[in-house]
C-alpha cells in the first residue's frame, strides 16, 4: 500500500462506540486503501471495556488481520527515553500513550486518535479523522 499505515488508538474505538457508531465499519473502508495497525496496549484498553462476548470476538477477528506492532525491549526503551525527555520539557503523558506512540514511530504510522497527549510526541504524525 502506498500511504503510511494508520495505528488506531483506543480513543478512536471508544469515542465512536460511545457515539453509537461501529468503529470497525468505519475502519473497514480505510483498510481498503491503507494498512491498519494495532499494538497490545490498544487491544487491551479497548477489549476490557467490551461487555458483549460476540462483539469482542468481532473486534478480535478484525485486530488479528491488522499489522501488529510488538512491544519488544526496543519499544520499552524508546518509551522510557520519550517519557524522560517529555518530563524534562514539563510535558506529561501516560505510559500507555508513550508505548502507542513508539509503536507508531517504529512503523512510520499515523496515529488515528482523539487524545491530545500524542501532540507532545516529536515527529509523530496524528489525525482525528478517516480520509
Amino acid at each position: 500500500m502506498a500511504a503510511n499505515p494508520v495505528l488506531v488508538d483506543s480513543s478512536f474505538y471508544i469515542t465512536l462506540s460511545r457515539r453509537g457508531f461501529d468503529p470497525l465499519r468505519a475502519l473497514a473502508v480505510t483498510a481498503m486503501e491503507r494498512d491498519l495497525a494495532i499494538c497490545g496496549v490498544v487491544r487491551c484498553e479497548v477489549a476490557r471495556g467490551i461487555r458483549n462476548p460476540n462483539i469482542r470476538a468481532q473486534f478480535t477477528r478484525f485486530w488479528d488481520v491488522m499489522v501488529n506492532v510488538p512491544t519488544d525491549n526496543r519499544i520499552w526503551t524508546s518509551a522510557e527515553e520519550l517519557l524522560w525527555s517529555l518530563d524534562r520539557e514539563g510535558k506529561t503523558i501516560p505510559l500507555t500513550d508513550a508505548i502507542i506512540a513508539c509503536c507508531a514511530l517504529r512503523i512510520d504510522a499515523t496515529v488515528l486518535t482523539y487524545d491530545q497527549h500524542f501532540s507532545f510526541v516529536p515527529d509523530l504524525k496524528t489525525t482525528d479523522r478517516l480520509d
